[in-house]
């Protein structure tokens, strides 16, 4: 994956060992004394390349695909300045890229490399990562395969979950450190990629930006965890059923069939511009609509999983990922805390069910002022008044915000959560609609 056409890969060089251990030494010993310098500087160092020639027919200190990943053939002289092939290496910069794979995980056929504005988080992913390539080794070694196995997890997922091991560690050797973005790089040196090929590019990078990262890491303490391990155990790929053998009518599921993905980590990527659809999915609890039958995310249903729902950790995402300010959070949550009550208090099944499922904003706010007038007419205090509902719902009087249905799933949220504590959900589970609105969110 890393150096395909290498000394240490090349079939011609298995059947001369002696040419290989001098491939080694050339690409790994550079670095000593005694190694001559170039007059070329190191692109990565600014130190003195190498003075010695690590093809048969290029310069001195220029090294090719075979050397460093990415890079173009040799005599290739396309992106080259002055059309001169190859990039000046100095021995030091050459040993680090040649030992550069050892700190990266195997996935999907690719190297997985990740790098962090923190050289701490850097280094606890590339020690993670040679850690189980020890073990990956062993296990090749002992079953007498000349190839690694792959890592168990997507990359994405295999990110996002040795991120969250490395914040835990952190956590509980209780070190200060500043929030840091992460970013990945799954890439191929094969030299049989295609740039062009967007469904299979040599080189795909994901990012967890600041809002990420800072999210996950206050998602692991000790106030939100239960609540954040409960929603990612159901994010887990399911294991798909055994095909059914001749003779064999049993319809079971393949237990051994351990998941490479998580749907939840994997949505990660997708925000903060899909938070609207994520809160639906994974806070919400509302499923979707299609995927593939390892997909958990189509069996998740509302009035099932009640326990699941958590405002606390909506609350979280709100202000952390959403950059949402604490005057309109505790707006929201206000509002919720207020329908609750009058839908509880009054057995109000069908202005709860409305709210749940309304997709058009008019029939939406006349819901909500009918029961507001019902509620007055009892001798209560208005359910809400006109500041908060415009700056929860409305960008002006009668101009309803593009994303008031977040506003909405906000509150319903709060509600469901509140409503459940009172008992009322336990005994109204079918107020809870089993489909929703044709403009409901898909991811």
């Amino acid at each position: 994956m890393a150096f395909p056409n290498s000394g240490f890969t090349q079939p011609a060089y298995e059947k001369t060992p002696d040419k290989r251990i001098e491939y080694a030494r050339l690409v790994s010993r550079g670095y000593c004394v005694g190694v001559p310098k170039g007059e070329e500087r190191c692109v990565f160092t600014g130190f003195p390349s190498m003075g010695i020639k690590l093809t048969g027919e290029e310069k001195p200190g220029r090294a090719f695909r075979q050397h460093i990943p990415l890079l173009t053939g040799e005599g290739v002289i396309n992106f080259h300045p002055s059309g001169d092939a190859g990039l000046p290496v100095s021995g030091v910069a050459l040993l680090c890229i040649q030992a550069f794979p050892l700190g990266c995980a195997k996935c999907g056929g690719r190297l997985l490399a990740v790098h962090s504005n923190n050289e701490d988080i850097t280094y606890e992913f590339a020690k993670a990562f040679l850690e189980e390539n020890r073990k990956a080794i062993n296990l090749a070694q002992l079953s007498g395969d000349k190839k690694m196995p792959e890592a168990k997890r997507s990359a994405k997922t295999l990110l996002v979950e040795t991120f969250l091991k490395v914040e835990q560690m952190r956590k509980d050797a209780a070190e200060e450190h500043e929030p840091s973005s992460v970013t990945a790089y799954h890439l191929s040196n094969s030299g049989q990629s295609n740039p062009l090929d967007q469904r299979n590019p040599p080189l795909t990078i994901y990012h967890l930006p600041l809002e990420i990262t800072v999210f996950l890491s206050y998602a692991i303490s000790p106030d939100y965890r239960d609540a954040w391990q409960a929603l990612t155990q159901r994010a887990w790929q399911l294991a798909k059923p055994e095909k059914r053998r001749k003779g064999n009518t049993s319809e079971g599921i393949n237990n051994n069939n351990e998941p490479k993905q998580n749907f939840l980590y994997e949505d990660l990527f997708g925000l903060p511009e899909k938070a609207t659809i994520f809160i639906q999915r994974y806070f919400l609890r509302i499923p979707q609509r299609y995927g593939g039958e390892d997909d958990p995310r189509q069996s998740y249903r509302t009035k099932d999983e009640l326990h699941l729902i958590s405002w606390k950790l909506t609350e979280l995402f709100m202000e952390r990922m959403m950059g949402m300010d604490k005057e309109r959070i505790r707006q929201v949550r206000e509002l919720g805390d207020r329908l609750a009550a009058y839908v509880d208090t009054q057995n109000d099944r069908r202005f709860f069910m409305n709210f749940f499922t309304e997709q058009n904003y008019s029939n939406f706010r006349t819901n909500l002022i009918k029961a507001n007038i019902n509620h007055v007419k009892r001798g209560n205090s208005p359910l809400i008044t006109l500041e908060p509902y415009i700056e929860i719902f409305e960008d002006g009087e009668e101009i309803e915000r593009s994303n008031w249905r977040l506003a909405r799933d906000l509150v319903l949220i709060r509600m469901i959560e509140q409503l459940y504590n009172m008992g009322w959900l336990g005994k109204n589970q079918d107020a809870i609609p089993e489909t929703f609105g044709e403009n409901t969110a898909e991811i």
